[in-house]
């Protein structure tokens, strides 16, 4: 189907379905979709997996372009118009205009209280407007029960639907027939493209001969049998999994050696494949998954407690890991959860791999994070243990809990704004509450108390706005081959963002956590109980970006930073950081969600964000980055190591869904003092760590990659709360992650 073909009849298949239910315009709509959307095998593929962008489609946050559920690509649209300049391009143009008016995020931006219009008065655009707080428009953070689906196979899960829809059928419950009705029939569409795609194999392997012919003959038996049977080999429940996960809009792959390793040891005692094959197997679906190119997802879980059987998901976590070695991509997202006693090949294998500049895998401390899930999701300790990150970092229970950030807080720009009562100096506009400026608050505590009631406006704004995003994408369609493999959804007939998931929350990115701190703990020093700057002072100097003001600048960097291991600045710190989320976690009960919580992640965020951040107090200049995520501000760490380790620890773990802490080691370190980089991350998780992502580079790479790109084509960085070749990031990126301490 060529591009006008699909827009045409996926448009259609919207409109005809005007006056029917949700879920039956989902399933008219997947049905034109999924035909389009399913790219063709590839020469060197031993699996079906590929995926494209479709200019106008149906997924929870879409490949390519911006919104959620019903979505469009505007600059895929007007190329297609600008090449169809005929008939083809006035029709296009007119169903341009209809999805401009008809798209989700739209429908939810209609939906706005004037409050919350008024205070969140720009869209999904915070790269390039001044503003304290955004909305996202997406549903993320899924993660299927893949047990579920490989113990039952398409066929035994149509079955157990098929059981629930006689219950409801009998007692009359018209909402779940509906429900479970559509849900079977989108698995009738999910077996259709499995059918399809062992059509082509079986083309390939007509025109092939020798190693290649039984390759494409092995691959279209896999996809005929998953069509409606029990996967029973690796190689089919690697092609079951991996492909109802594109089939149902999910980026994440949950603990794939806990669901593959009883297959993978299986099929090695029985001599189906060799080990060899296995990890050629692993080392496929890894280029699939890195050809979807989603940037910030594309998560592997291995390692960690509550596995069913820990030696076979090992075995398979190791083949990983070799994967990661070997396929230099910047997906899969691979991550390791550490703990006590656990397999010490494994940790082993995960730090030879890190040595070579993978940025993999990353590394969670399931011995802090276990117990504070289960604090923060108000969850027990045994639940606790299917916690799952995704994305940038933020955390989620296995196909138990959703958690989408849907919204952004620029910490900074709330603390610049408050300081000039409620005034924004970059745009001219009015922003937040007007509580005074600066010079009105006779002692820093009064003055912390209006900061604090200028972010919790927001976080109150940011909260309603997530709980109703979710209420309006559930009346555009029900995701129903999610609902299907997502606790409790086939058992209440509902779907999953209706009623049927276990347990619905919401999350908030906060940037500028950091730069906050030390801002807040110059002005308490120096402005309050120093008394050596005053409040009119500090605030000509900032709105001039220290221009005429650099002894005064220097007094502000010459103030204790987060990072070093003080304990004053540290405390202020770690009761900034209690502040916004316990405000976060406040939440839920207003917004009828199970949890609220803030996520202290990064991708580039804090650079973008920080292009629209005036000078700050902590000698920052205007329009600089912001400090990623939960790490020290770009070169405050002075200390070394040991210290900016100690000062990550201080901040609570167990009331929030996850932080982030990059970390930048040279390799002569991590290669050449393997026992002391050891000793190093042993001693961090053991006093309180709870994640470490990890570049290691020879010193002056970074700096080499900068002038000559051309021969650093593979220098891979964790930017943020993902990995990306660092020539192809944006230079004001480039440069903050090269401010970052090396040790």
């Amino acid at each position: 189907m060529q591009p006008y073909e699909y827009i045409k009849s996926f448009t259609d298949a919207y409109r005809n379905a005007e006056d029917l239910s949700a879920a039956e315009r989902e399933y008219r709509c997947l049905a034109v979709q999924f035909p389009y959307v399913f790219d063709p095998i590839g020469d060197d593929d031993l699996f079906a997996g590929k995926l494209k962008a479709p200019e106008v489609g149906l997924w929870p946050e879409p490949l390519g372009g911006r919104g959620v559920c019903f979505h469009y690509d505007e600059k895929k649209f007007l190329r297609l118009i600008e090449e169809n300049a005929d008939g083809k391009g006035r029709e296009l143009q007119a169903i341009l205009s209809f999805w401009e008016k008809e798209n989700t995020r739209k429908k939810i931006r209609e939906a706005y209280p004037a409050d919350i219009a008024g205070a969140l008065p720009y869209d999904d655009v915070y790269y390039k407007e001044s503003c304290v707080a955004f909305p996202l428009y997406r549903v993320v953070g899924i993660y299927l029960d893949y047990e579920k689906l490989l113990a039952n196979g398409i066929g035994g899960l149509d079955g157990v639907i098929a059981g629930r829809l006689a219950k409801a059928e009998t007692d009359g419950d018209s909402g779940a027939v509906l429900t479970l009705s559509f849900m079977r029939k989108e698995l009738a569409l999910f077996a259709e493209v499995c059918e399809r795609y062992a059509s082509q194999a079986e083309s390939m392997a007509a025109r092939a001969a020798g190693k290649r012919k039984k390759k494409w003959e092995r691959l279209a038996r896999t996809l005929r049998k998953i069509s409606s049977g029990k996967p029973e080999t690796l190689h089919e429940a690697m092609q079951l999994s991996s492909r109802y996960t594109l089939a149902a809009g999910s980026y994440n792959y949950g603990r794939m050696d806990d669901y593959l390793g009883g297959f993978l040891a299986r099929d090695l005692e029985s001599g189906v494949i060799s080990k060899d094959e296995a990890s050629e197997y692993i080392r496929s679906l890894w280029r699939l998954i890195a050809y979807r190119d989603s940037v910030f997802h594309g998560r592997v879980i291995i390692g960690g407690k509550g596995r069913r059987n820990e030696k076979t998901a090992d075995a398979f976590a190791l083949l990983a890991i070799e994967a990661s070695k070997t396929v230099a991509e910047t997906e899969p997202q691979l991550t390791l959860r550490v703990y006590e006693g656990m397999n010490e090949a494994v940790a082993e294998a995960a730090l030879d791999c890190i040595a070579l500049g993978r940025t993999y895998p990353m590394l969670l401390n399931d011995d802090v994070n276990i117990p504070a899930v289960a604090n923060a999701f108000r969850v027990s300790e045994e639940l606790a243990r299917e916690y799952l990150p995704f994305g940038c970092g933020e955390y989620v229970l296995n196909h138990q809990s959703l958690g989408s950030p849907n919204g952004i807080i620029n910490l900074l720009k709330a603390l610049e704004v408050t300081i000039r009562n409620g005034f924004d100096a970059l745009s001219g506009k009015k922003m937040g509450l007007a509580l005074g400026r600066l010079e009105d608050f006779p002692t820093f505590e009064s003055f912390y108390e209006a900061y604090k009631k200028q972010i919790g406006y927001y976080m109150e704004i940011l909260a309603r706005q997530e709980a109703l995003e979710y209420e309006v994408v559930a009346k555009q369609a029900p995701f129903l081959l999610i609902s299907a493999l997502f606790d409790d959804c086939i058992e209440r007939g509902v779907p999953v963002l209706s009623g049927g998931i276990r347990y619905l929350g919401g999350t908030v990115e906060t940037y500028g956590n950091v730069n906050s701190a030390n801002s807040l703990f110059a002005i308490k020093s120096l402005v309050y109980d120093k008394k050596v700057i005053s409040p009119e002072e500090l605030v000509k100097a900032l709105d001039a970006n220290f221009e005429g003001y650099e002894a005064l600048r220097q007094k502000l960097l010459a103030a204790p930073k987060y990072g070093n291991d003080i304990d004053e600045v540290d405390g202020l710190a770690a009761d900034f950081h209690q502040f916004v989320c316990e405000k976060a976690r406040a939440q839920n009960e207003a917004t009828g969600l199970h949890s609220y919580l803030v996520v202290v992640i990064n991708n580039q965020a804090n650079t973008q964000v920080g292009a629209y951040t005036l000078a700050s107090a902590d000698g920052r200049g205007a329009y600089d980055a912001l400090a990623n995520a939960n790490s020290p501000a770009g070169g405050t760490d002075t200390q070394g190591a040991t210290a900016m380790l100690n000062s990550l620890v201080k901040m609570d773990p167990s009331i929030h869904a996850g932080s982030v802490q990059n970390m930048k080691f040279s390799k002569t370190l991590v290669t050449e003092h393997r026992d002391l980089f050891r000793a190093l991350l042993r001693t961090y998780f053991k006093q309180g760590g709870t994640q470490a992502m990890i570049n290691v580079f020879n010193r002056g790479d970074l700096e080499n990659a900068m002038r000559e790109p051309e021969k650093y084509g593979n220098l891979i960085v964790r930017v943020g709360g993902f990995s990306a070749r660092f020539v192809t990031l944006p230079k004001d990126v480039q440069t903050e992650i090269l401010s970052r301490t090396l040790y």
